[in-house]
């Protein structure tokens, strides 16, 4: 009798030991909920028991005091911003901190950032679709970089279930930074074509997503060795010769420039005008974005290239607050004096993904068409 006992209150301790485990898994054990929407406010909650002060530091009200409750919980509760998405973290006692309740997280660099997702017609595109594509990443070697690189591929909903359907092609480039991983972690891009495509606005496509940056095999992520690049335009080369080949090959796209696009933001949109400079005629639509350009006869040049080669959408897109606006009106100069016909997106804000997820949802509509 008493070996039973025993093991009864051996297995009653375990299974306590087990429910305070589970808690803890459980969003804090059910006690605490970060952040919460409720209306038109939102509350930011954390426990911390031995801090003296805890802030919240956010991308839309930046550095905010929270208040010490009941079970040593900080609390903000404040008026819910406008639809987007935003970033946050706390300062406990001046150390960033990610919110443990919220699983929304996407990576900024070197940096993991808490998402606060503001339901709205803006972000209508950035939640998950019923429809959903896939994401690969695949590796393939690069002769011209000496190096075995990875990109993130996106296919449409569809593609595994239709072995005889091809795709046209966006490739899908990211700013200074980043790497392959940055439009889909920041930019939503994967949920913005799912969507798009779910409500027939925009043509099923493939989005090839590369690592720009000449001397990475990958995102900094995997710990891969790099290697210093100083072949100007390397990359570009290496886009053209190498990546769109490989995707020719390996998946249902169609080889042609008519089912090309181009699009690129900041760094990107350099890598953009690069591309279609050095290779006018590979893609016929070319979507750059908070980048421009200086007047030159050399920028003449190379417009007057695209211009012969021949295009069918030439669309870009930059905030007024952007430090790059001014050259980007010098770019949409240089357009408007070449005879390109093209469509300048302005918009207010500056050099965020706020306008880039914008952008996208908006010129994806026009691929393809």
């Amino acid at each position: 009798m008493k070996r039973i006992i025993t093991l009864m209150a051996a297995c009653l301790i375990a299974a306590t030991a087990f429910g305070q485990e589970l808690a803890n898994f459980q969003r804090g054990g059910g006690r605490v909920v970060s952040p919460d929407i409720q209306g038109d406010s939102v509350t930011f909650n954390f426990r911390a028991d031995y801090a003296t002060y805890v802030k919240l530091s956010s991308t839309w009200a930046g550095t905010v005091d929270m208040r010490r409750g009941e079970g040593n919980v900080w609390t903000v509760k404040m008026p819910l911003p406008a639809p987007e998405i935003y970033t946050y973290s706390f300062l406990v006692d001046g150390v960033s901190v990610n919110d443990p309740q919220n699983i929304m997280v996407q990576r900024d660099g070197q940096r993991f950032l808490n998402m606060l997702i503001v339901p709205g017609e803006r972000t209508e595109n950035y939640g998950e679709a019923n429809q959903r594509g896939t994401v690969r990443a695949m590796w393939y070697d690069s002769q011209l970089l000496g190096l075995n690189r990875r990109m993130m591929v996106y296919t449409p909903y569809g593609y595994e279930t239709n072995p005889k359907v091809k795709y046209p092609v966006l490739y899908l480039l990211h700013g200074g930074g980043g790497d392959e991983e940055a439009w889909t972690s920041m930019g939503r891009a994967a949920q913005i074509l799912d969507n798009l495509i779910e409500k027939g606005l925009a043509k099923p496509m493939i989005v090839v997503m590369p690592n720009g940056n000449p001397g990475q095999q990958a995102a900094p992520t995997l710990d891969l060795p790099t290697k210093q690049v100083t072949e100007q335009n390397a990359y570009v080369k290496s886009l053209v010769t190498e990546i769109i080949p490989f995707i020719e090959k390996n998946f249902r796209a169609i080889p042609k420039p008519d089912s090309r696009a181009i699009s690129g933001l900041s760094m990107g949109g350099g890598h953009t005008l690069s591309a279609t400079a050095l290779y006018p005629g590979t893609f016929k639509y070319i979507c750059p974005l908070s980048i421009g350009s200086q007047r030159s006869e050399q920028l003449d040049a190379q417009l007057q290239g695209i211009k012969k080669a021949g295009y069918k959408l030439y669309w870009f897109g930059c905030g007024e607050a952007d430090f790059l606006w001014e050259s980007a009106k010098q770019l949409d100069a240089a357009l408007t004096a070449n005879g390109l016909e093209h469509t300048f997106f302005v918009t207010d804000g500056g050099h965020t993904w706020a306008n880039w997820r914008r952008y996208l949802n908006t010129f994806a509509r026009l691929l393809f068409k």
